[in-house]
C-alpha cells in the first residue's frame, strides 16, 4: 500500500511523492530525492517540523516536547521524520523547494480541444503524454505560449489525474496566449508546462463552503466541484458566479448537472451589466446572504479578477466577516507567477 503526500513548499511549488505504509515522510522524501529540512531524523530537534493540513498518520511517541510541543501537536504541526502517514496528506513545508533540492516539474502536453465559450472566454484541453497529472483542485500551472519564451499562468478546471487536462482562459484582445489560440492553435501542438503551483486549493472540509467565482475564475471551482462529486460532501456548498455580461456566463450546464448529482451544492449567478435582464444584477457582495455566512462558521474561497478580489475583501472587513478560514487569489490577464497574490 502507498499514500499520495503533497508537499506544499513556501514558494509556492508543490511536489507530489509517494510514501509506503510504515514508511515515514522523511524517509519517503529523501527516497524520491526530495532533501526536506532535517537534522537529527530522531524527533529531537525539531528541523523537519511542517504543518499537516490534511490527511490521517500516526506520530508516535518517540519524539521530545522542545521538538513537537502538545499545543504545536493540536494545531497540526507534525515532525516528517516521524510521521507515518495512514492516508494521502497535504503537508506545508516552511521553506522554499530550492532549499530542498527539488523544483517545479516540466510535463509534455499537445492541443486537444480550443473552444471559445463566449468572447470573453475560451476553454483549452491539453491531452498530457503518457502522464495523470497530480494536483490539489484550485492550483495552476504555467504553460508556455508557443512561439515564444514567455509562458502564462491558468487554473485547471478538469481533475487531479486526468489525462486530459482542461482550463478556461480569459480572452483578451492582443494577449499573447489568446492571440495563438484563436489565432494559430492547431490540434496536437506541442505544449510544454511547468507545475503544478499555488497555495489556493481546496482543504479538508470541515464546515459550510462558499465559493465566489468572477469570470474565468470559475475554472478551480470546477477542479474542486469535480473532485468533492467523486470523494462525496456532507456539507453544504454554495457558489456565487459573478460576470459583467450575460453571455460571460459559461459552463453553467455542469454547474447544473453539479446542483442535482452533488448533495447540498447550489449555486447563483450575478451578471454586473445595469442592462442586463438576468434577475440578479450587480456584485458578489449584493448577493452574499446571511444564511451563506452561517455566523462565520464557514470556509470561504474566492478566485476572479483584481476588482472583484478587492471589493470581496473590502466588504468582508466593512462588514465585520470573520470566516472560519478564508483563501483567494486575484489574477490578472498578464501576470507573471510572482507578481500573483494569493492567500
Amino acid at each position: 500500500m502507498s499514500y499520495t503526500i503533497a508537499l506544499n513548499f513556501e514558494d509556492g511549488v508543490t511536489r507530489f511523492i509517494g510514501c509506503k505504509a510504515g514508511e515515514t515522510v522523511l524517509d519517503a522524501a529523501y527516497r524520491q530525492k526530495v532533501n526536506l529540512p532535517m537534522d537529527c531524523s530522531d524527533g529531537v530537534c525539531g528541523t523537519c517540523k511542517g504543518q499537516c493540513e490534511q490527511g490521517a498518520f500516526d506520530m508516535g511517541d518517540d519524539y521530545l516536547e522542545e521538538a513537537l510541543s502538545e499545543e504545536e501537536e493540536s494545531e497540526g504541526k507534525v515532525l516528517t521524520c516521524q510521521m507515518v502517514p495512514s492516508s494521502d496528506c497535504v503537508i506545508q513545508v516552511p521553506v522554499a523547494s530550492t532549499l530542498c533540492k527539488t523544483q517545479v516539474g516540466e510535463i509534455k502536453g499537445r492541443v486537444a480541444m480550443v473552444e471559445p465559450l463566449s468572447d470573453d472566454s475560451i476553454e483549452l484541453a491539453i491531452d498530457l503524454d503518457d502522464t495523470e497529472l497530480a494536483f490539489l483542485p484550485g492550483q495552476y500551472i504555467n504553460i508556455q505560449v508557443p512561439g515564444s519564451d514567455e509562458t502564462r499562468s491558468y487554473s485547471f478546471s478538469s481533475r487531479p489525474g486526468d489525462k486530459r487536462a482542461s482550463f478556461l482562459i480569459r480572452n483578451v484582445p492582443e494577449g499573447l496566449m489568446s492571440g495563438y489560440l484563436t489565432g494559430t492553435a492547431q490540434p496536437n501542438d506541442e505544449l510544454t508546462m511547468t507545475g503544478p503551483l499555488g497555495s489556493f486549493y481546496l482543504r479538508e472540509v470541515k464546515r459550510p463552503l462558499l465559493m465566489l467565482a468572477g469570470g474565468t475564475g470559475l475554472a478551480p471551482f470546477l477542479a474542486m466541484l469535480k473532485q468533492l462529486a467523486e470523494k462525496g460532501c456532507a456539507q453544504p456548498i454554495h457558489m456565487i458566479y459573478g460576470v459583467t455580461r450575460d453571455d460571460h456566463l459559461v459552463k453553467r450546464d455542469e454547474l447544473d448537472v453539479y446542483a442535482e448529482t452533488l448533495p447540498n451544492f447550489s449555486y447563483t449567478t450575478v451578471v454586473a451589466d445595469e442592462a442586463s435582464e438576468h434577475p440578479r444584477k450587480g456584485y458578489v457582495t449584493h448577493h452574499m446572504a446571511a444564511e451563506m455566512l452561517n455566523d462565520g462558521d464557514v470556509d470561504v474561497y474566492l478566485c476572479g479578477p483584481p476588482p472583484m478580489v478587492d471589493a470581496v475583501l473590502k466588504h468582508f472587513r466593512d462588514q465585520g466577516i470573520d470566516p472560519a478560514s478564508f483563501h483567494y487569489e486575484k489574477f490578472a490577464p498578464s501576470l507573471t507567477p510572482s507578481e500573483a497574490e494569493v492567500a
